[in-house]
């Protein structure tokens, strides 16, 4: 068992979050390599631009607005995050001299660590109860006997679900610190 939680739960975390990384690293080394650095600051706003299209997902989740399914819309939520997350990393590379854009880099990893987190539980917590739910069935169990018995399976996932009241608050200290940030860019700039 305990393997298979290293392989269906760690791995894809890891992959997920060293893929940015990487994926970071590897576009400031070519731009370092054509000498054409300056276009990481040109991804610092179009980074943080995708990373607001990222929040059409909590708008739609939310009722602020309704443009199309939920299934939808965090799926480009997960994706337009993540590679605003690696144009913002290009856009920070190391060349961060001050206090404040090191923060604004530190609270964009823990909230992608929070996201990942988020994702990867929930879809484990999904699944599993998903595998109960059909081998009770495939044991003859009636559909009140299945109910009955993964109720409290259910009620623990959508606990799990809470886990966004800790994503939101890291999320809006990302957002905090990045407006400073952009703030002290323009006014010191």
């Amino acid at each position: 068992m305990k393997n298979g939680i290293i392989l269906k739960d760690i791995i894809p975390f890891v992959i997920w979050f060293s893929s940015m990384i990487t994926g970071a690293i590897l576009i400031d080394v070519l731009l370092h390599y054509f000498d054409i650095v300056f276009v990481g600051k040109y991804l610092g706003y179009l980074g943080t631009a995708t990373i607001l299209t990222s929040l059409l997902y909590s708008l739609n989740n939310r009722k602020i607005i309704n443009i199309s399914t939920p299934k939808i819309l965090l799926d480009y939520h997960e994706y337009l995050a993540l590679s605003g997350s690696i144009m913002i990393l290009v856009h920070a590379g190391i060349h961060i001299h001050a206090v404040l854009p090191w923060l604004a880099v530190l609270m964009l990893l823990i909230t992608v660590i929070s996201g990942l987190t988020g994702k990867h539980l929930l879809a484990r917590a999904n699944q599993t109860l998903r595998e109960r739910k059909n081998e009770m069935k495939a044991l003859g169990e009636s559909e009140e006997e299945v109910k009955n018995a993964v109720f409290l399976d259910a009620i623990i996932m959508d606990s799990m679900k809470n886990w966004r009241k800790v994503h939101l608050p890291i999320t809006f200290f990302l957002g905090l610190f990045s407006l400073i940030h952009i703030v002290s860019a323009i006014l010191f700039n």
